[in-house]
């Protein structure tokens, strides 16, 4: 194998932005992420709406009961 073409792999975090940190190693570096397993709805059973550049609020008031 040719030397000095691999990137240095070395420690990393990974951040949640519900908080949680992942101690992993990687040649990118540390990062942050919007899901993890931690509070993933396919993971918890729970719903999460991940409202995206007000998306959510587009859809509800584009299909809102009109009465």
């Amino acid at each position: 194998m040719k030397s000095d073409i691999h990137p240095e792999y070395s420690k990393a975090n990974i951040t949640c932005a519900c908080g949680n940190v992942i101690e992993t190693f990687s040649a990118r570096g540390s990062y942050s992420v919007d899901v993890c397993s931690n509070c993933h709805p396919y993971f918890t059973g729970k719903q999460k709406l991940m409202d995206t550049a007000g998306r959510v609020d587009r859809f509800r008031k584009k299909y809102a009961a009109k009465a």
